[in-house]
């Protein structure tokens, strides 16, 4: 079965704060590239994106309808909801990231 993928603002906001991260730290062509595989990275979850797994900061205070895959050190944290999927934030998962997913799921 087929899902249809939607990268909210929020997420794509993400994705350039990273690609501008990597592009001023590291290269443009690393950059480019980073950006690229995360892209294809979010829209794989068209195909089985029950894969992931849930998100452990937000299964600690019983939120468990939010999922997770990963891509290098990036979490891409989706929910899925009847036949779509939405990709809510794509972050570092090098960060503390507990308060910042519950201010980010729940405002």
């Amino acid at each position: 079965m087929k899902f249809r993928v939607v990268v909210l603002p929020e997420a794509r906001d993400d994705i350039v704060d990273i690609y501008l991260y990597v592009a001023e730290n590291n290269s443009v062509m690393r950059a480019d590239s980073l950006l690229s595989n995360l892209e294809q990275t979010c829209l794989s979850l068209n195909h089985s994106p029950q894969r992931g797994h849930a998100v452990p900061e937000l299964k600690r205070i019983n939120v468990e309808n939010f999922r997770e895959i990963h891509y290098k050190p990036y979490r891409i944290i989706y929910q899925i909801i009847e036949k779509t999927v939405y990709v809510h934030a794509v972050l570092d998962g090098r960060r503390d990231l507990q308060e910042f997913l519950e201010m980010r799921i729940f405002r």
